[in-house]
């Protein structure tokens, strides 16, 4: 896998958990701990395609 397929992948991710993220807060039974969850491995896989592309 080259690099720039790489950070291609982890783009993906992070679109998909900002995604879940989105349908999670407007959902009438909003679990604070998930939506916590999700937002931490967002800014993980955010800080890995930025240290990646520099």
């Amino acid at each position: 896998m080259t690099l720039s397929t790489h950070i291609s992948e982890l783009k993906r991710k992070h679109q998909s958990l900002s995604d879940k993220v989105e349908e999670a807060q407007r959902a009438p039974s909003v679990d604070g701990l998930q939506v916590a969850y999700l937002k931490k491995q967002k800014l993980k896989l955010k800080e890995e395609i930025k240290r990646l592309s520099s």
